[in-house]
C-alpha cells in the first residue's frame, strides 16, 4: 500500500482520493479551511442547474474512507523528488512525505480590477460574475441602491481572450455562465432587461446550445454581438456603456443597472508555484502534462500526476471526469 498526496480538496482532489483510497493511504491537502469553497460559492450548475451544494455534499461523503487523512488549512508551498519518492513541506515548514503525488490545486478567476477601462472596483454599478452568482445564492439581485435593477448586462471574456491581460486561451466556460446565469437572473426578475454582449458564444457542451436557445426563446434574454469598450458611472448610480454591435457595424451608447464582468479562469498561485517547483510549469502558469490526447494526467516528473483545472479551464463535469481519469493512470502506472 502506498502513501499518495494530494494537493487540492476540490472535486478533482476528492474524486482521485476516494478511488484511490480503496488501495492506498491519502494525505488530502487543501488550504482553505473547508473543501470544495469554489463550488459552494456557486448557486446552480450548467447546464441542467443542478444544486451546487448538493453536489458538494454528495462528494463530501466520499471522503469518509479511513484510509483518507485530510488536511485543511494546510498550504503546501515547496514540491520536491526524495529519492525514489516526494517530499511536500507546509508554509509552518513542516514535511510530508509521499511515494507518488496528485497535484489537484485547480483555478482562481481573473482579477477583473487589471481592466482600468471597464471600472470594477471603481464603479458600485459593476460587478463580476462571482459577485453576481453571490447575489444569485441569496436569491436576491439588487443595484447599488438595494432595488431590483431594471436592466443587467454581461460582459464576456474579460481576461481571457485578451491581448492586453496577456491570457490568450479561452476560459471555456465562461459563455456558458453568462447564458446560465443570466436565465438565473430572469426568474428572479422577470421584467428585468437583460443583455449579454459577446464576441461569438461557444457552447461546446451537451445541452448547452438547447439552453442558449431556450434563454433567447423562453426568456427573452437579449444577445448582442460586440465589445464594450468603456464603462462608466452616471449621475444616478447607473453605468453607462460605450460599445459596438458589430453584427450591425453601429456604435452603442446605453445604460445599465448593473454589468457584470465575465471572469476569466486562470492558474492558482498554488498551481503557479508548485508546477514550477516541480519543474512541470507550462503556458499562462497551468500544470503541464505529458499529452493531452494520450497521457493527459502524466507530467515529465516520475511519480507526480496532475489532475483537473491546474491544467487548463474546465468546467466541473470535465473536472471531475479528469480526475476519474487520472485515478485510473495512477492505479495502472503503480500496480
Amino acid at each position: 500500500m502506498s502513501k499518495i498526496a494530494i494537493i487540492g480538496a476540490g472535486p478533482a482532489g476528492i474524486e482521485v482520493a476516494s478511488i484511490l483510497a480503496k488501495h492506498h493511504e491519502i494525505d488530502l491537502f487543501e488550504q482553505e479551511a473547508a473543501p470544495l469553497c469554489n463550488i459552494r460559492n456557486k448557486a446552480l450548475l450548467f447546464p441542467d442547474f443542478t444544486s451546487a451544494d448538493e453536489l458538494a455534499d454528495q462528494l463530501m461523503l466520499k471522503l469518509e474512507h479511513p484510509h483518507i487523512a485530510t488536511h485543511y488549512g494546510v498550504k503546501i508551498q515547496d514540491l520536491r523528488r526524495d529519492g525514489s519518492g516526494w517530499q511536500l513541506t507546509d508554509s509552518a515548514g513542516n514535511a510530508y512525505p509521499a511515494d507518488y503525488v496528485v497535484l489537484a490545486t485547480g483555478y482562481e478567476v481573473f482579477d477583473a480590477h487589471k481592466k482600468e477601462e471597464l471600472g470594477y472596483g471603481i464603479y458600485p454599478g459593476i460587478i463580476t460574475s462571482l459577485d453576481l452568482e453571490k447575489m444569485i445564492k441569496t436569491g436576491k439581485v439588487t443595484n447599488t441602491i438595494g432595488d431590483p435593477p431594471k436592466t443587467v448586462s454581461f460582459l464576456q471574456c474579460v481576461g481571457s481572450r485578451d491581448e492586453k491581460s496577456g491570457n490568450h486561451y479561452c476560459s471555456k466556460v465562461c459563455c456558458v455562465t453568462a447564458v446560465k446565469q443570466a436565465i438565473e437572473v430572469r426568474k428572479l426578475l422577470p421584467n428585468t432587461a437583460i443583455y449579454v454582449f459577446y464576441m461569438d458564444l461557444r457552447m461546446w457542451g451537451q445541452g448547452f446550445e438547447e439552453m442558449y436557445r431556450t434563454a433567447q426563446e423562453q426568456y427573452g434574454i437579449n444577445f448582442v454581438r460586440g465589445r464594450i469598450s468603456e464603462a462608466a458611472s452616471t449621475y444616478d448610480q447607473r453605468v453607462q456603456l460605450k460599445a459596438e454591435d458589430t453584427l450591425m457595424g453601429l456604435p452603442l451608447n446605453m445604460s445599465t443597472d448593473l454589468l457584470v464582468l465575465m471572469v476569466g479562469m486562470c492558474a492558482s498561485v498554488g498551481t503557479k508555484a508548485l508546477a514550477q517547483a516541480a519543474g512541470i510549469a507550462g503556458d499562462y502558469g497551468f500544470a503541464q502534462s505529458v499529452s493531452e490526447h494520450l497521457r493527459d494526467n502524466l507530467t515529465e516528473q516520475e511519480g507526480l500526476f496532475v489532475a483537473g483545472a491546474c491544467k487548463r479551464p474546465m468546467s466541473v463535469n470535465d473536472t471531475i471526469q479528469d480526475a476519474r481519469a487520472a485515478a485510473i493512470t495512477i492505479l495502472e502506472k503503480i500496480s
